[in-house]
């Protein structure tokens, strides 16, 4: 009978184990690892964009509250000014909890602030006379990050699958 000659099987072990990877824990870190870099570019969208209000000199009052208020984890560390601002934003992004619940990974980016959700959709004016607009600033930073993120995690993932198969 004829020999069919020798084979190693290692290149396609190391495949599998790689593979073996990808599927376990690796995915879990990955897909926690995009969510706190979506949420960081959220942070990076929206904080530009928060207003601030003006006062007059002399008055004694800060504006920028509410801007503070996406990086503080209370309302009183943002009136204080305790925010830790724009540049401070993928730090907080990376310390927020990721919940995680079937095929679904959820980060809450939240702004304590009190007022927040008045000045983002409107509110009615003091005595119920007349309406001031909201400003929209979360709902416009969302839609751009949706049209963001799938290249942000596309690149990620290429990333990702680069460091597992180089080894």
């Amino acid at each position: 009978m004829g020999s069919w000659g020798n084979c190693d099987f290692g290149e396609l072990e190391e495949l599998q184990r790689r593979l073996r990877q990808l599927q376990g824990a690796g995915m879990d870190r990955f897909y926690r690892e995009a969510s706190k870099e979506l949420a960081a570019r959220l942070l990076a969208l929206v904080i530009p964009k928060t207003p601030v209000r003006k006062y007059k000199r002399g008055s004694g009052k800060k504006g920028g509250t509410l801007r503070r208020g996406w990086t503080a984890r209370t309302e009183a560390e943002a009136a204080g000014g305790r925010g830790t601002g724009t540049s401070g934003a993928k730090a907080y992004a990376n310390a927020l909890p990721i919940s995680h619940q079937g095929n679904t990974y959820t980060v809450e980016v939240i702004n304590p602030v009190h007022y927040a959700s008045y000045v983002e959709l409107g509110h009615r004016k003091r005595g119920g006379r007349g309406w001031v607009q909201g400003k929209y600033f979360l709902t416009i930073s969302e839609e751009e990050l949706r049209t963001l993120a799938p290249r942000v995690v596309e690149q990620k993932l290429q990333r990702y699958l680069r460091e597992v198969f180089r080894g």
